[in-house]
Order: C-alpha cells, then structure tokens, then sequence
C-alpha cells in the first residue's frame, strides 16, 4: 500500500512527542525530563526573541522594498541576542521574511561574519593576509593561539578562550584582509582596529580584555562587547546625539592612510583636468 507524501515547508516543525528505546537495565521514564504514562515528552525551549526583538526584526524588513534585503541586518540582530546564529536564529529570520530555512542558512555559511559557535565577549580578528602577515601577523596570530590555550595545546581558529558570553571570554580568529594594510600589522577587537601590532602588544591586549578592561582602539569607536557591536551592526543605534557620538562615533583616519593626500597638498599637486569630450574606449559604437 502507497501513501502519499508531504511536500515539505519551510519553517521549523518540532515533534509532539519523543519515543527512546533503550536497553532493560535503563529506567527511560525516569531519565525523562517530562513523563506521562510513560510516554516521553519534549520541553518546550524557551524562546530566545521576545516581542521586543521580533518588533525590532519588523522594522528592519520594513526599511527594505522587499522584506528580504533585511536578511544580512537581521542575522545580525539574532548575533545581538544569542551570539551567534544558531538554528532557533536561522528559523526566526525565515519566519521574519517568509524565506525557507535553507535559504536563509545559505547566507549564514557563506559569511564568515556570522558564527556558528557561540562567541566570547570580545571577538579579537588577527589579519593573516599577505601584508599583514609578512609583516608579523602570522606570528601574532601564532602567540595569541598559544597564549590563549589551554593544557599545552593552542587555541584554534574560531575557538573560545573561557565560556562563550562570559565577561573576559575571547574567541580568536583569523581574519582574511582588514582593508588597513598601511598600518599592518593589524587586528580587530569586535571589529576596532589596533594598529602596528607586534606580539607581545597583542598578549597584553588580549589580557586586559580578559581582566574586564576596555582597551582604546588606534581608531574608530571607543571598544565595546561583541553582543552590542551586532546590534550597531543591525542598524539600531542610540537616538541621543551625544550618547552617539561617545558610543559609536569616531575617527577612522590615521596619519599613514593620509600622506599621499597631505603630500600632493604641501606640493599643490592635482590631478590633470578631463575633457568633456573624451571618447569612449571602443569608439561610437561602444555608446
């Protein structure tokens, strides 16, 4: 006899009930955590999203023409929450934007700046792309791995010194390019940038982070936690103007980034000017 099937749908389905099967010497109603006549049960995990982020999920689809452009700032929201996207996440944004589960994970694996691991307080990012790491960024990563370890053995890319959301937890990563290679090598704490790194700077670093402290960054904001940098991220700010600019605002220039600019300036030097009619490389037909 045939049935039927269901054409699956999208969205999370948990199961009504759970059924063990387990040897004669094992007692499965009382390992159970619920039990009714023997029939085991699921409990019901409480849901991380409230209705104050699910209002807030609102507001970010409703910024967009297509409630699906708010993906990216919404998977960062759910970070703002959890600290990372884990499966509860990918299926509140699917809910949020009508989009299957599998789409929305597919954005989620394809970043690597959504986690899939719950993160530590801070997320320290260590440049290792060529510059960065001709310069000493392959060696700072390599003492932060060693210093941050545990029982001899290094902590690895993506790992948690301490427990994941714990005041003075780190999780360490290697950063492909942080866009600063005038001032390599560098490494990001919740994405601020610490300029001219060597390693002995990052340990100590690292081990203010762990006491509590707040390092100054060489740039941008003054350093915050990785749960409210994802909120920034998100796109929700603070509304007073001097609380933004203390909390959020900051310079992101740096003496290096600007000396070609400051020389050509001191020298009067400008860029020849173009004439109005310069023909398209092709010729006419290329219009």
């Amino acid at each position: 006899m045939t049935t039927s099937s269901e054409t699956p749908r999208p969205g999370p389905r948990q199961a009504k009930q759970t059924f063990a099967a387990a040897g004669e010497d094992v007692d499965v109603v009382e390992i159970s955590p619920v039990h009714e006549e023997g029939m085991l049960t699921e409990t019901e995990l409480a849901d991380p999203f409230g209705p104050d982020i699910e209002q807030q999920a609102k507001e970010l689809a409703a910024r967009y023409p297509q409630a699906r452009s708010a993906l990216l700032p919404m998977l960062h929201l759910v970070q703002s929450v959890q600290g990372y996207v884990s499966q509860e996440g990918v299926a509140f944004c699917a809910r949020q934007l009508d989009l299957s589960e599998a789409e929305v994970s597919a954005v989620v694996t394809f970043y690597t700046m959504y986690k899939r691991k719950p993160c530590g307080e801070h997320l320290v990012s260590v440049c290792t792309n060529t510059l960065c790491a001709a310069l000493g960024g392959d060696a700072i990563y390599a003492k932060l791995a060693e210093h941050l370890g545990e029982d001899g053995k290094p902590l690895g890319h993506e790992q948690t010194a301490g427990t994941p959301g714990e005041p003075g937890s780190i999780t360490l990563e290697h950063a492909e390019c942080l866009a600063a290679c005038d001032l390599a090598p560098v490494l990001q704490v919740n994405y601020e940038y610490f300029d001219n790194q060597t390693p002995e700077q990052a340990v100590e670093l690292v081990d203010a982070l762990r006491r509590g402290e707040k390092p100054a960054p060489t740039r941008g904001a003054p350093l915050s936690d990785f749960k409210s940098v994802e909120r920034q991220l998100a796109g929700f700010f603070p509304e007073e103007d001097d609380v933004f600019r203390a909390d959020v605002d900051g310079p992101s220039q740096a003496v290096e980034t600007l000396r070609g600019a400051q020389l050509a300036a001191d020298r009067a030097w400008t860029a020849p000017a173009m004439a109005d009619d310069v023909p398209l490389p092709g010729g006419e037909e290329a219009k």
